[in-house]
């Protein structure tokens, strides 16, 4: 009998290594449809801010040869809308929930972390550092230690919850900024978020995007993540969750032998809404067939050298 339960520490236990990613899933609904959410071992919902954003103008999301772009413009119902609107249905479904936080300043991650402090059936915060921090000048809470160990800090000090920090891949050194915010306090490190890029319609001369610049996902950037992973998961202490172009178990289990204890599974759920669950047994499948007791058999099992 094979064990697929992760404990991702500060309470955060996952019947199995699989979960949604943020901004792919919207609040579960949709997918609900095809399976139940409590296969999982996470869902992870899009972004919440403290109040509703409206997003991007049109056209927000365009495919590419080898995934998907997208400028959605972090569109949310706002962190009063998710706990009255969104959250119990979660709940009914009996689903481990994972609230993705953002904001414009410390002050904004704070308001929407101390009002989810008030709310039970909360598994973990998954705090998106991608955000710009209006008062440094537009610059990514992710692209300087100083500024994602700070946020993590403040955050440390206001919340009990399990804290899953979320690298960008644009940082010039990711494990600086993995080592910073563990030392500040993470419990977890999520990694990678989409890559910056843009395309073109050559008949119209225009950005195919209507916010310019998107976020890259999908298989194209897998190899990139997979690098990150394998790279963060050597430099802290604390447990790594992958994500990155992962369409099939044999990706998933490339992050698990690089060092990540879970997985997210993202731009795939567009192709096939079925996809987290046929992930789920392709793992268990696996670790049956190489007599693994439990992940902790496959997780950081890469063989280097002879």
């Amino acid at each position: 009998m094979t064990d697929t339960t992760v404990d991702l520490g500060r309470g955060l236990v996952l019947k199995n290594p699989v979960m949604s990613a943020s901004g792919t899933f919207g609040y579960g609904e949709e997918a609900s449809a095809y399976f139940s959410l409590s296969e999982l071992g996470a869902v992870v919902v899009k972004g919440i801010s403290l109040l509703p954003r409206q997003g991007n103008l049109p056209p927000r999301i365009v495919e590419t040869p080898a995934g998907m772009l997208n400028s959605i413009g972090l569109q949310n119902v706002g962190v009063e809308a998710f706990i009255a609107e969104k959250l119990p249905f979660l709940l009914e479904e009996d689903a481990t929930v994972v609230v993705n936080v953002l904001g414009g300043s410390v002050d904004e991650y704070l308001a929407v972390t101390n009002r989810l402090n008030d709310v039970d059936g909360i598994g973990a915060l998954e705090i998106n550092i991608s955000c710009p921090n209006v008062r440094e000048g537009g610059v990514q809470f992710g692209v300087r230690p100083d500024l994602a160990s700070g946020l993590v800090a403040a955050l440390r000090e206001s919340t009990d919850h399990h804290l899953m920090v979320k690298l960008s891949p644009n940082a010039g050194d990711v494990t600086r900024i993995a080592v910073a915010v563990q030392d500040a306090g993470a419990d977890s490190i999520s990694l990678i978020n989409t890559v910056t890029a843009m395309d073109i319609d050559t008949r119209t001369r225009k950005p195919v995007l209507g916010g310019l610049l998107g976020g890259l996902s999908g298989p194209a950037i897998r190899p990139i993540a997979l690098r990150m992973v394998y790279q963060v998961s050597g430099a802290v202490e604390i447990p790594v969750v992958g994500l990155g172009g992962i369409l099939e178990p044999d990706h998933a289990l490339k992050f698990l032998i690089a060092g990540a204890s879970a997985v997210q599974i993202g731009t795939a759920t567009f192709v096939d809404p079925m996809t987290p669950v046929k992930i789920v047994k392709g793992i268990e499948r696996y670790m049956e067939d190489l007599g693994a007791g439990s992940l902790a058999d496959v997780v950081g099992s890469l063989i280097v050298g002879d």
